[in-house]
């Protein structure tokens, strides 16, 4: 992103689509980390909105073990849209800090009651695109694609967030870094036909042809771009304080090519980083990942 922007910075501290505690606290260690300061360092103006509210698991009853918290996270979500959808309509840039993936869901609404026409570049190890019927553990944190698709026929995600159609349609969304995807999971993306490169992609073409070739897919799809990046995507020595770790992952380098990609694309429409896990942490070492990768999205370089 070569031109300044205004960004919008939102935390949600949203712990309660996943199953390992801890990630409520990924925003505070984001600001920890320096995030505003290096962003303005590059000239752009961050506006710091704060933290939605979001109660703690302890504070609430399992109604339905088959979608955990379902209606408490939609809460969240709708008022998370309705900050993503004022940011976009005012023409600054949502930057969303999370927080579990869960919240996705809040900042798919928010796109599509600002900017209809906006694709999904959805960077993570897993495809997120379970439902309520396939997923193993009921964690909504593994169902927001499922929701923006409008993929569960009973209708209970869409329904806890307030929308009768689909969000995104297969074709506005990309998926890349795959390598962890649930048996169900598999069925739905053959189903879907969602284009997306696995860990072997990257693998065997490289992390820029991969990039490259995701950004033109996408550029013929949509106008501009929603940009949600999983810090488990990244391999655990770089990016150890995540919930769902998994050997195998990008390299530190390859996120910011990545990101440095995104950023000269000058498509970026919206950023949110999540499932940064700071009890599961090295010296904050996964947040300051997160804030340089932020930092490069925005247009940070080597000169």
């Amino acid at each position: 992103m070569s031109r300044m922007a205004t960004i919008d910075l939102i935390g949600v501290p949203m712990d309660l689509g996943a199953g390992r505690r801890g990630v409520d606290m990924g925003p505070s260690a984001l600001r920890y980390s320096g995030l505003q300061a290096a962003l303005e360092q590059l000239g752009h103006v961050v506006n710091d909105t704060g933290d939605l509210p979001v109660a703690g698991p302890e504070q609430q009853p399992v109604r339905d073990d088959r979608a955990k918290y379902l209606e408490e996270i939609a809460q969240t979500c709708r008022r998370l849209a309705d900050r993503v959808a004022a940011s976009k309509s005012a023409s600054r840039t949502p930057l969303v800090i999370g927080g579990d993936h869960s919240i996705a869901m809040g900042t798919g609404l928010g796109m599509a009651m600002a900017k209809p026409g906006f694709g999904v570049l959805w960077i993570d190890t897993h495809s997120d695109i379970n439902t309520p019927d396939t997923s193993p553990s009921g964690n909504v944190h593994g169902m927001p694609i499922a929701a923006l698709l409008g993929l569960e026929p009973a209708g209970r995600m869409t329904r806890a967030m307030g929308w009768e159609q689909p969000l995104l349609t297969p074709e506005r969304l990309v998926m890349l870094g795959v390598r962890d995807v649930d048996q169900g999971e598999r069925r739905l993306l053959k189903q879907c036909g969602i284009k997306l490169f696995t860990m072997s992609d990257v693998d065997r073409m490289g992390v820029a042809a991969v990039i490259d070739t995701a950004l033109e897919y996408l550029s013929d799809q949509c106008d501009g771009l929603y940009v949600s990046f999983d810090m488990d995507v990244l391999d655990p020595n770089v990016a150890p304080g995540v919930g769902t770790p998994k050997e195998g992952g990008l390299t530190y380098r390859e996120g910011h090519l990545i990101m440095e990609t995104i950023a000269e694309s000058g498509r970026l429409w919206a950023l949110e980083v999540v499932e940064i896990n700071p009890i599961l942490d090295v010296g904050n070492k996964t947040a300051r990942v997160a804030r340089d990768l932020i930092a490069s999205a925005f247009g940070a370089s080597v000169v």
